[in-house]
């Protein structure tokens, strides 16, 4: 599509909110995706450290019953 000016580009023919809302709605919903998922990551990442800690202490209490 070719545009006069850059009024025109944002403008849009006249369906500039429709475009420039769509735009936003999608940066915002992709935005939210994004750190969504690398905020499950960390959580995901925290719950298997605490549950290797926990087998390890575990272990370590099940082989100090075994020497006593």
């Amino acid at each position: 599509m070719h545009f006069e000016s850059f009024s025109d580009f944002l403008a849009m023919g006249g369906y500039a909110s429709y475009v420039w809302g769509a735009y936003g709605i999608s940066t915002i919903a992709l935005l939210w995706i994004l750190l969504s998922s690398l905020n499950r990551r960390k959580r995901l990442l925290a719950d298997i450290h605490n549950k290797m800690a926990r087998e390890q202490r575990i272990e370590e209490a099940k082989k100090l019953e075994n020497t006593l």
